[in-house]
């Protein structure tokens, strides 16, 4: 599992995380049961805050990504493939509300942009 974090994105440090483990998770790259490198190496390997990685961690938790067994570590949940299916319709939704936005900013109609999707989408 690789994590690449960007200093220069407006996104939080643990929202950077979050999100690259969960897509890791919905892909399947990262499988039930896992191993999860633990908060400490993390943080060590990524040269960040324990406490940010520990908040990843957390929300990761709290959304059934990952579980943790004191002692142990923090493990890759199993996945019901329709709440699968519904963590991906959110995060499609999220992605589309910023393409969405962004064509606003910069004028686009909505016209071009149904083009460029249908463009994208065959692709």
């Amino acid at each position: 599992m690789q994590i690449i974090i960007s200093n220069s994105s407006k996104e939080p440090i643990y929202e950077q995380i979050l999100k690259q483990i969960q897509t890791a998770i919905l892909s399947g790259e990262l499988a039930e049961g896992y191993a999860l490198p633990s908060i400490r190496q993390l943080a060590k390997d990524l040269k960040i805050s324990v406490i940010t990685t520990k908040r990843a961690y957390e929300e990761l938790e709290k959304s059934g990504f990952i579980y943790s067994i004191v002692g142990k570590g923090s493990f890759v949940a199993e996945q019901n493939l329709d709440v699968i299916r519904e963590k991906k319709l959110r995060v499609i939704e999220e992605q589309l509300s910023a393409v969405i936005s962004n064509s606003k900013e910069i004028g686009l109609p909505y016209e071009e942009l149904q083009e460029l999707l249908k463009l994208l989408y065959e692709e």
